[in-house]
């Protein structure tokens, strides 16, 4: 088990989009690479060590990563439950020490690139990299035909340091971005929060709802998640990050089987909270699960098992955090 990486809360980042220039001051940079899904404790160990080799060399830290995920290029039609939403993946890197991200645009003509090609014309030519880090399994170029020892071995014709970090270890298994999920979908936000080593976070924009939650005493900010969200439906124990301030919250994901049984929504409850949200793109942490997504018989036995939960949601909010899973909202 390692320790949480120190963090910076979190701030709209510096992102450079595909081959646009790197911004004045960024030349040279040391670059980790890698798609980065979630931003989980294995990723942090990849951006630590590029900050630390940045730091001997005195350059910028950056992260390469890749848009939209590979994945989702090669089978548009499979859907995909990312993690970490863009460009909230951007700023949740860059708050564990990055200068900045560029997001280069995964297509055709760049997964027809061999292993060659990308390390000699995108890290040596476009961006002139000092240094190079990656993970123990990162693999590129077509055919995912480049490996980390390929890496290593094409980079010393240019004298580039390469660094290659170990897997980081659960209980003897690698933290993965497949594991955290996994927890998602069961609705485990305590071992994805500990896998990640942050409070998993989701940010979409308020949209206007059918204004149901305001009739029974609860209004509710309602956000539409990407339709690959995996996260399992049911109520959870949230915080909300509005215009910089925090609130506690307790949040439904699911589909109102008491209602209409529609398209899923995060609908959020904001303890302590008036004001109009629509339009805004508000940060919402996960705390806990509180339990499954339920069908009441009646609108009143809904309301008073919504007042329980909102007690126990605010009994959670007011517990010292994990120090293994902070916040990255403040």
């Amino acid at each position: 088990m390692t320790a949480p990486l120190p963090h910076l809360p979190l701030s709209p980042p510096r992102i450079v989009r595909g081959f646009d220039p790197l911004p004045e001051g960024f030349e040279r940079p040391v670059i980790a690479i890698g798609n980065f899904d979630g931003v989980h404790r294995g990723h942090q160990a990849v951006i630590g060590a590029a900050h630390a080799l940045a730091r001997d060399l005195g350059r910028p830290a950056i992260v390469l990563t890749f848009e939209p995920h590979p994945r989702r290029f090669f089978a548009p039609a499979k859907p995909m439950f990312r993690i970490t939403p863009v460009p909230l993946k951007a700023a949740v890197t860059v708050a564990f020490g990055v200068d900045a991200v560029i997001e280069f645009v995964f297509d055709a003509a760049f997964a027809g690139l061999t292993a060659a090609e990308f390390v000699d014309d995108v890290l040596i030519t476009r961006y002139a990299a000092s240094g190079v880090v990656v993970g123990h399994d990162f693999h590129f170029g077509k055919g995912r035909e480049g490996s980390p020892a390929f890496l290593q071995h094409h980079a010393r014709r240019h004298d580039l340091p390469v660094v290659v970090v170990e897997p980081v270890l659960e209980a003897d298994t690698p933290v993965s971005s497949s594991a955290i999920r996994d927890a998602l979908v069961a609705g485990d936000i305590a071992t994805a929060n500990h896998l990640l080593g942050y409070r998993w976070l989701m940010q979409a924009e308020v949209v206007h709802g059918d204004a149901r939650g305001r009739t029974l005493g609860y209004p509710t900010a309602n956000m539409r998640l990407d339709a690959a969200c995996g996260l399992r439906h049911g109520i959870y124990a949230v915080r909300v990050r509005v215009d910089g301030i925090m609130h506690a919250g307790v949040a439904s994901f699911g589909r109102r089987p008491t209602f209409d049984d529609g398209a899923p929504l995060l609908e959020t409850h904001l303890f302590d909270f008036s004001g109009d949200l629509y339009g805004k793109q508000p940060e919402v942490e996960f705390l806990a699960w509180l339990r499954p997504e339920l069908k009441f018989d009646n609108v009143d036995a809904l309301v008073v098992q919504m007042d329980r939960d909102s007690a126990e949601a605010r009994a959670i909010a007011t517990r010292p955090p994990d120090p293994r899973a902070p916040s990255l909202l403040g």
